[in-house]
């Protein structure tokens, strides 16, 4: 009976803290579970702005024992390039996470975990890990006054592989694509128990399709790293390898700035065609009845109808279908709002609905030029649906991002470098962007 018990209030506790956690507004951390097996949870953690793990997506298994919070959970990272790739001194290549909270490493007094931490705590002590200088994680870096090549020679290739393994290494997987021939085969004795290229489509991959959605926002940022550095490295150049690196506890490769920028691209093209492929799936669903295709065109009618009849207080919409008889692809035209930046602005942009909606998102795309901090350079749109399983809830976060008068600051919304820069680099700078952002709604007619 008290092992039942101690179950039963694990499997409570951390229910809570998953329910809390996707509750959360952060847009760093996102944790997953299967409903029949709460203890064994996957958890994502984009890699922080300003570090060389920048938007990078590095993935953990967490498996809380029966008599958790009392004991610790374990925790394995399975972004390791197949167990080749140490992102870390604390974050190994076989997985191995240490950290004193968990037991996996020799800390101070009163790091040691306790019931009061859990879920949140352990993955924010992760987090900080990816620091700006992760090489000063190495135990007695402060005393032994490193040299300073050493910390930027470790940077430097943590940044590199960053891009390649965590960031289009994983999206090439997710889309099937050719894998990397340059990579060399890897020995079997140092492959790792849960691996990227060990997935396939009957496995459990729950940010497959978030992962997917954030490379279209920060594909920006991803090549302006890449033009920044391309030149620091010669092609080819072997990495250095640090003191407490070891075969295979290590990460072993060489600097490919240029194969880096073609595979990214390569990338962006597999994702508009997976998106374009939808209204082919959608017109499969048309023709068979299904609920989804049924309820998006009953949603169509009914949300255009509450639009036309609206008064907003901002920026108002307007919706058509390409195809009358697929509900899946829609028009969007929004029109400034008076008396604001956008004012006089009408702005088109489309919107692709997966067949699989609401277990993947919509991607909106402007098809007019606009002048927008949350606009890529590719038109892909950077909002946030308070409800993702309704299309209402996805037309309300679209007017609200381009009106934006939310004006909050968070640079893991930044989706275009530049344009950001601007917008939150002062008050000169918001006056310039203002009167760009004012032009692009004014020449916005050109392009009807």
């Amino acid at each position: 009976m008290a092992n039942t018990t101690n179950t039963n209030g694990a499997i409570a506790r951390i229910t809570r803290e998953i329910a809390g956690s996707q509750k959360d507004n952060d847009l760093s951390i996102t944790v997953a579970c299967r409903d029949s097996d709460v203890r064994h949870v996957r958890a994502l953690i984009i890699g922080p702005p300003e570090t060389p793990y920048e938007f990078g997506f590095f993935e953990f298994e967490m498996k809380f024992p029966k008599d958790y919070p009392i004991k610790s959970p374990t925790v394995k990272c399975i972004t390791t390039n197949n167990g080749k790739t140490r992102f870390n001194p604390n974050i190994y290549a076989e997985g191995k996470v240490c950290l004193s909270i968990l037991g996996t490493w020799r800390g101070q007094p009163g790091e040691e975990w306790s019931s009061a931490q859990g879920l949140e705590s352990v993955l924010l002590s992760i987090q900080s890990l990816m620091s700006s200088n992760p090489y000063e994680n190495e135990p007695g870096y402060e005393t032994a006054k490193k040299e300073e090549a050493n910390p930027a020679a470790y940077i430097a290739k943590i940044r590199h592989e960053t891009l390649r393994v965590s960031v289009v290494q994983r999206l090439e997987s997710l889309l099937h694509m050719q894998p990397d021939q340059s990579e060399p085969a890897l020995k079997k004795e140092y492959d790792a128990e849960a691996t990227y290229a060990a997935l396939d489509s009957s496995q459990w991959d729950p940010f497959a399709d978030l992962m997917k959605r954030r490379f279209l926002w920060y594909y920006d940022v991803y090549m302006k790293a890449i033009d920044k550095h391309v030149g620091d490295q010669r092609e080819g150049k072997a990495f250095s390898r640090m003191e407490f690196e070891y075969p295979p506890n290590s990460c072993e490769g060489h600097f490919g700035y240029k194969a880096l920028k073609g595979r990214f691209e390569a990338v962006l093209n597999k994702l508009e065609e997976e998106k374009l492929s939808w209204e082919q799936a959608g017109a499969v669903q048309v023709a068979e009845g299904t609920q989804l295709a049924t309820q998006l065109a009953f949603q169509f009618t009914q949300l255009q109808s509450v639009w036309d009849d609206a008064k907003p207080s901002g920026s108002r919409m307007e919706f058509s279908l390409p195809n009358p008889k697929n509900p899946f692809v829609w028009n969007i035209t929004l029109f400034g709002e008076p008396m604001s930046n956008l004012d006089g602005g009408i702005f088109a942009m489309k919107m692709h609905i997966p067949p699989n909606f609401p277990h993947a998102q919509p991607r909106v795309t402007l098809e007019t030029p606009i002048y927008h901090h949350r606009v890529s350079s590719k038109g892909t749109l950077c909002y946030f649906p308070v409800k993702e399983d309704e299309i209402s809830s996805h037309l309300d976060a679209i007017a609200a991002a381009i009106d934006d008068k939310v004006q909050k600051f968070d640079p893991r919304a930044m989706v275009n470098p530049e344009i950001f820069d601007q917008y939150w680099g002062g008050e000169d700078k918001r006056k310039v962007y203002s009167r760009k952002l004012r032009r692009s709604a004014q020449e916005s007619s050109e392009f009807l």
